[in-house]
């Protein structure tokens, strides 16, 4: 029995050793992952860059981007009564060879048209396009054998313009004035052009319009250059889609004097989860060597970091250490110097005294 137990007794003072260890460095996970067997990184999930740049989903509009709107079609709800100023575009078959009548009219203060002088004025204000071709039939028939008259609505007085420029408002809206306002935030062009369509078909006959942005100012990067103590520079740059992170340096017109080749991209994560994404970037590489590897492509609100010089921030962190001691030493220095000064021409006045 004794030899039994004697390897185990030879064994005690090994574990008794690897207890203590343990018991003084506290409780550690073992990691078994060995790096080497980490496969190459799916296509999909590489990030774009120069070389492999990627189309943007999309473009949702937010405040403040600006839009331009254009109405192609602009025909109010039947029945349309017809008002001073309008303009009505009139087209009669058998006239006089001398005298035709094909063109546009402006209905006048007194809510009439003048067709010529052969054939006097018509009153058509307050009547449909309809009411109005029937009393410009009977007028024309006093001097005309069956006139064949035909009367369209070309413009109105009366109705706002829509085409022109909107900027979208801090709530995410475009104000189309007389027509309301349209909740346009967050919405492609293809939707808002549908709710537009949508919106204006309360005012107006088959609406047809068409939307495009003309100010992309809601999708930024960020390009921080780190001051070395002396306070950092934030450059906010709208983006296109096809910067890369030399068109983001650009911006700033490259690295400052208190700078250094240490550069990476800061991505916001996903689903607001508190991780960080960093993409190094190598400098000397894509600036020196044209390589496209770290040339990334900036996405929007992204922020790409431009680090300190070390030297340089520690120079700057001394000289505010030692300003102020140098200051007061300074101001000592100048009030003993003062100080020696008076007593140096006191005693010379006191001597030249005695001398008198």
């Amino acid at each position: 029995m004794n030899n039994l137990l004697s390897p185990v007794r030879s064994l005690l003072p090994a574990w008794l050793v690897l207890g203590v260890v343990l018991g003084l460095t506290g409780c550690h996970a073992v990691d078994f992952y060995d790096a080497s067997l980490q496969g190459p990184v799916p296509p999909a999930m590489e990030p774009p860059r120069e070389l492999s740049m990627v189309s943007l989903p999309s473009y949702r509009v937010e405040p403040p981007d600006i839009l331009q709107i254009e109405m192609l079609k602009l025909v109010p709800l039947p029945p349309y009564r017809i008002d001073i100023y309008d303009v009505l575009q009139i087209r009669v078959l058998g006239t006089m060879l001398d005298q035709p009548i094909d063109g546009f009219f402006l209905v006048e203060g007194e809510g009439i048209v003048t067709l010529g002088p052969a054939y006097g004025r018509v009153r058509v204000a307050g009547m449909t396009v309809e009411e109005a071709s029937e009393a410009i039939t009977r007028k024309l028939q006093e001097v005309l054998n069956k006139p064949d008259v035909s009367v369209q609505l070309a413009r109105t007085a009366g109705t706002q313009p829509i085409t022109g420029q909107y900027l979208i408002a801090p709530d995410g809206t475009i104000n189309l004035r007389q027509y309301g306002l349209l909740k346009v935030s967050g919405k492609t062009i293809t939707e808002i052009r549908k709710d537009l369509t949508k919106q204006l078909s309360q005012y107006f006959d088959s609406p047809e319009v068409t939307v495009d942005v003309i100010a992309y100012n809601s999708k930024v990067f960020y390009v921080i250059t780190q001051g070395a103590g002396l306070g950092d520079n934030v450059r906010r740059v709208p983006i296109t889609g096809n910067e890369t992170v030399l068109d983001a340096l650009s911006v700033v017109n490259g690295l400052s004097q208190v700078s250094s080749t240490t550069v990476w991209i800061a991505r916001p994560a996903p689903g607001g989860f508190g991780c960080q994404q960093i993409l190094p970037v190598d400098y000397q590489a894509i600036a020196m060597g044209g390589s496209a590897a770290t040339n990334y492509q900036v996405m929007p609100g992204d922020r790409v970091f431009i680090a300190e010089d070390s030297v340089t921030s520690f120079n700057n962190y001394l000289t505010k250490v030692t300003a102020p001691i140098e200051k007061l030493l300074g101001v000592t220095g100048l009030g003993t110097s003062t100080i020696r000064s008076m007593q140096t021409m006191g005693r010379a006045y006191n001597s030249n005294r005695s001398g008198i």
